[in-house]
């Protein structure tokens, strides 16, 4: 990202809203469009909630993302745009003042507020939703928010205040230098309060849901498709072309490919990489290859047996070929990951641990001297479960990896795979040994990716404690400097809470007549800039 833009929230003074905007589609002239402005998006997985305060995952913030808008918006390219807010100023880069659009609806025409975005912060952190994201105001370092998820402080005392209906202030307790990259992803959005106290957990309901982007909720039959359609009351809806959006929760990527072939589907999820070379040759452009910043990972419970145990977490993480991972078992231009954090993010590459730079030998070599002195060799070998969520993909990486620690260590795995939901209700309740998950930036920043480590973390799933780590996190996000996520990621590489297997990148097939594609590097398609050409 270029570095005017990570800095900006150290501009002192005041920002405009005269930034370049990138909130439709851009259509080429001489363009022309199809009468039917539908799209099929598959999303790989059933939803578990609409509820922005009560999800954690890419299946459920992909259609938050269509549907809701922010306060600020992140483009194609990474650039913050004016979204509700049509400017914001400071002049410490610790009290933020926000001045919303005029005239700014709801999807069923009520007014969108600052008393909204207020009432959708404090609900945030309240302690009794427990969102999975509970401690993301924490990690922002707004006033209070750590104290609130805790339970020490009262939600009314979140550094965050409506001054009037469309002025809202946000006080920081330190300034952080990408605070409005923080604010464009989707867990910021504001949700309607008049809905959440009226309909209560059924105001992601169909026939009562309120949203404020560029679509709202059509239908939604669970297990079959989510449809989104056009939001007149979107503040920018001249400038949206799609009329209905479908997303399908089709896990196979088999089937996936499938329906695309017969015409189904116009966006897959993916490509699986056992088919990624025919259909590069049968389909060409269709095949879309993009960057983004995510990291597939191996958790391990870190307060569970045997992986308490820091010489096993280490051994088993230096045994698995990653390099044959990323290449043979994908080989779609996945890189191996060595690092918590993926290259260039936030526009820093961190170095990498010593051993990425040893052969694969020489680190099995390393990890069966750990296991022995943990207690484990062939007479006493390391067993334990792998669980994954239901996928073809995810199935045949976990075969690999456990073939290969079983081939180099003796170690016995039993793999487990369960439907997403199920799996996530596994890892919020901790009843697992080693998981299978995935981890997508939520800004273009090294802090989203080694946030999730620190203690008090509601993404910290891994059970992970250490002081020394927490206290260089904060130092690094109150100044944004290379040296401490560097340090960061040198006790990660020591500790292993978590093995990075590989860096994510966005393979999709896309119909030819869909105009307007791109992923973002946080791995979003937005619908609302994407048309159908006539075909």
């Amino acid at each position: 990202m270029n570095k005017t833009l990570r800095n900006i929230s150290l501009f002192t003074g005041i920002i405009f809203s005269n930034l370049a905007l990138s909130h439709a589609a851009i259509i080429p002239a001489g363009t022309l469009l199809s009468v039917n402005q539908d799209i099929v998006r598959n999303n790989g997985s059933e939803p578990v909630s609409l509820d922005v305060h009560k999800v954690e995952n890419d299946v459920e913030f992909n259609i938050i993302h269509d549907f809701f808008s922010g306060l600020v918006s992140a483009g194609s390219n990474g650039k913050i745009n004016p979204d509700l807010a049509v400017s914001w100023e400071t002049k410490d880069n610790k009290v933020w003042l926000f001045h919303l659009r005029k005239g700014i609806k709801w999807s069923d025409g009520s007014p969108i507020t600052a008393h909204d975005v207020v009432f959708s912060w404090r609900r945030l952190v309240d302690p009794t939703i427990a969102s999975p994201y509970g401690s993301y105001l924490g990690n922002m370092h707004v006033v209070n928010a750590k104290d609130i998820v805790s339970g020490k402080k009262k939600i009314d005392e979140l550094g965050v205040k409506a001054l009037d209906n469309l002025t809202l202030e946000v006080t920081l307790e330190q300034p952080v230098s990408y605070f409005l990259q923080m604010l464009a992803y989707p867990v910021m959005v504001p949700i309607s309060q008049k809905a959440v106290e009226k309909y209560g957990e059924k105001w992601t309901h169909s026939d009562v849901f309120v949203s404020s982007g560029p679509f709202k909720l059509a239908e939604w039959v669970v297990n079959e498709k989510v449809v989104g359609i056009r939001n007149s009351q979107y503040w920018d809806n001249a400038h949206t072309v799609i009329n209905q959006v479908t997303y399908l929760p089709i896990a196979s990527e088999t089937a996936d490919i499938n329906r695309y072939l017969a015409d189904e589907i116009d966006i897959t999820k993916n490509i699986p990489s056992i088919l990624f070379k025919s259909l590069k040759a049968k389909l060409g452009n269709q095949v879309h290859i993009t960057p983004a910043l995510g990291v597939y990972y191996y958790d391990f419970n870190n307060q569970k047996a045997p992986f308490n145990d820091v010489r096993v977490r280490q051994a088993l993480n230096l045994a698995l070929d990653k390099e044959i991972i990323a290449n043979k078992v994908l080989g779609q231009g996945q890189e191996p990951a060595y690092n918590h954090t993926p290259p260039n993010t936030g526009g820093m590459d961190l170095g990498q641990p010593d051993y990425a730079s040893w052969t694969q030998q020489e680190r099995v070599e390393k990890a069966r001297q750990l296991l022995n002195e943990a207690g484990y060799n062939k007479d006493n070998p390391l067993k334990f479960k792998l669980l994954y969520n239901t996928s073809e993909e995810h199935k045949r990486i976990a075969i690999a990896a456990t073939s290969m620690w079983k081939k180099s260590l003796d170690v016995d795995i039993i793999l487990q795979n369960q439907e997403r939901k199920a799996m996530l209700d596994v890892i919020r309740q901790a009843n697992f040994e080693m998981v299978r998950y995935a981890r997508i930036a939520d800004y273009d920043n090294p802090a989203s990716f080694l946030n999730n480590f620190v203690t008090d973390s509601s993404n910290n799933t891994f059970l992970y404690s250490n002081p020394a780590y927490d206290d260089l996190i904060n130092k690094a996000k109150a100044t944004n400097e290379r040296k401490y996520f560097q340090q960061a990621e040198d006790i990660l590489a020591k500790d292993v809470p978590a093995i990075p297997v590989y860096y994510y990148i966005g393979v999709r097939l896309v119909k030819p007549y869909i105009g307007g594609y791109y992923m973002s590097p946080l791995g979003f398609v937005s619908t609302k800039d994407l048309y159908v050409i006539k075909h």
